[in-house]
């Protein structure tokens, strides 16, 4: 009989090391995706405020531009519409910038596509965090 509940005590120590080890990796993705982000948010500001040298960078193709675009669409997500990247890689003085900025239209505010998340199991909903580029499971499961 002290080998079922060896077995159980090493079970629960093996299924304790891997949740430890999913909670570690999972803190590790999420900081390396905050920092993604956060570059991508300086990139893009750069852009917009035509800091980007042209030698320095190189313009994303067309085709990719496209189906990120696609993905981002199909998903609900928001495109934010930026001109060509000739346009953006150019310098530009400060003069050119205000009439650029004159001229634009406003962009009308993006609805998210899809539906309300249901009550789960317990009755409650998943927590919002308002990140859109959120795919956790918490969403899916409810």
């Amino acid at each position: 009989m002290t080998g079922i509940p060896d077995a159980m005590t090493r079970f629960r120590a093996d299924l304790d090391a891997a949740v430890t080890r999913a909670g570690r990796a999972a803190a590790a993705a999420g900081a390396r995706t905050a920092a993604q982000r956060e570059r991508n948010r300086e990139l893009a500001e750069r852009a917009r405020g035509r800091e980007v040298r042209p030698g320095a960078h190189a313009a994303t193709s067309a085709d990719v531009q496209r189906v990120a675009t696609g993905f981002r669409e199909h998903r609900g997500l928001p495109v934010e519409q930026l001109p060509p990247a000739a346009e953006l890689l150019a310098p530009a003085g400060e003069k050119s910038r205000e009439q650029t900025d004159a001229n634009a239209n406003p962009v009308p505010p993006v609805t998210p596509l899809g539906s309300r998340a249901v009550a789960g199991p317990s009755g409650r909903l998943p927590q919002d965090t308002g990140d859109d580029e959120d795919f956790s499971q918490a969403r899916i499961l409810y």
